[in-house]
């Protein structure tokens, strides 16, 4: 069974548009947070990753459906699950639900691939062996509990 993570983040003013709800870019933002903090929970620091390894993952592609508004000073669950690991990528599947009151009700759901690229040529690189395992070591587990 694949883990899932989950992270907390509260709406603020600052992520809504002129009609009071979260606009539609700032999903994005959540799903990038959530997933450098399923990062720190693997045990897997991004700065050390540069700087020992000279790898870094980036933003290859994304795709998102909206499915319902988040409001200002709403609570979401962020989650990411992996999808696929490969060599020198990683496919997510992520989710925010709305998370109040006992309910819950999904409002955003994407598709993100995140590739691995060189700090210096930003070319693409594998996966060092030691970050592959921590991923895998992460799908096999429930990283809310």
């Amino acid at each position: 069974m694949r883990g899932v993570f989950r992270w907390p983040v509260r709406v603020y003013y600052e992520d809504t548009d002129a009609g009071g709800i979260v606009f539609y870019a700032n999903y994005l933002k959540f799903f990038e947070r959530a997933r450098t903090e399923w990062l720190r929970a693997a045990g897997i620091g991004q700065q050390a990753l540069a700087t020992t390894c000279q790898r870094m993952f980036v933003v290859k592609s994304t795709g998102m459906d909206y499915h319902a508004p988040a409001k200002l000073d709403d609570w979401l669950e962020i989650t990411v699950t992996v999808q696929k690991l490969g060599r020198a990528s990683v496919n997510f599947v992520q989710e925010a639900w709305l998370a109040e009151d006992e309910s819950t009700q999904l409002l955003c759901s994407g598709s993100i691939r995140v590739g691995c690229v060189d700090t210096l040529s930003l070319r693409p690189a594998s996966i060092p062996e030691a970050v592959i395992t921590k991923i895998r070591n992460s799908m096999k587990q429930n990283c809310d509990e």
